[in-house]
């Protein structure tokens, strides 16, 4: 199994939704980042040039999550996985977005999807 790195409740409001309320009010949204790689040589050298700047991962989220607004949490999460196993050096990414203010009847914590994807655009099984 490969080292992983994870970045977990990534924070922000954005305008995800199929309510033309989420669209124009907003949401507050969380997401978690796991990347899998080898982090032996990092562990060895102690240099960030050898593995992932966590704060890029954060900055590209945020980006990504306030930008253009998504109807469906996965489209959102897909944009997500393709930006980062694009920009960052890892074997395969796992994003897991929840929508913590989801628009429902009742009382709900969140509402949410993860999705996983390998280099080369495989979904894993």
């Amino acid at each position: 199994m490969p080292d992983r790195i994870f970045v977990e409740g990534i924070k922000f409001h954005g305008y995800h939704g199929l309510t033309r309320l989420e669209r124009q009010v907003g949401v507050r949204l969380s997401v978690d980042v796991i990347l899998e790689r080898d982090l032996g040589q990092s562990s060895r050298s102690d240099r960030i040039s050898e593995t992932v700047d966590y704060r890029k991962v954060h900055a590209r989220v945020l980006e990504i999550g306030r930008g253009r607004s998504h109807k469906l949490l996965e489209s959102f999460a897909a944009e997500v996985l393709d930006a980062l196993i694009g920009e960052f050096e890892a074997v395969s990414v796992t994003v897991r977005v929840r929508k913590e203010t989801p628009v429902l009847d009742g009382i709900v914590d969140a509402v949410g999807v993860e999705m996983t994807r390998r280099r080369g655009g495989e979904i894993p099984r």
